[in-house]
């Protein structure tokens, strides 16, 4: 399976739910990383650790396909 059918193939429902939660975190976070107001430096850098872990979460999340009835493996792809 190609990266591009991968990513337009359905999800499973614990990735759907699983790229729901990386999208809050990541918005949580900029919006955290964006304020106008002058936050702790620790505050900042956990903003900045979730904001790339919900991104991550995210894309992989994403990326998840359920297996295709045919039986085929796709490890040589």
């Amino acid at each position: 399976m190609k990266l591009t059918e991968r990513m337009k193939a359905p999800c499973p429902p614990f990735f759907k739910k699983l790229r729901t939660i990386g999208v809050v975190v990541a918005a949580a976070a900029g919006a955290l990383l964006t304020a106008p107001v002058s936050l702790p430096l620790i505050v900042l850098k956990i903003a900045g650790y979730a904001a790339v872990a919900g991104g991550v979460a995210t894309a992989v999340s994403q990326a998840t396909a359920c297996s295709d009835e045919t039986g085929g493996s796709d490890a040589g792809e």
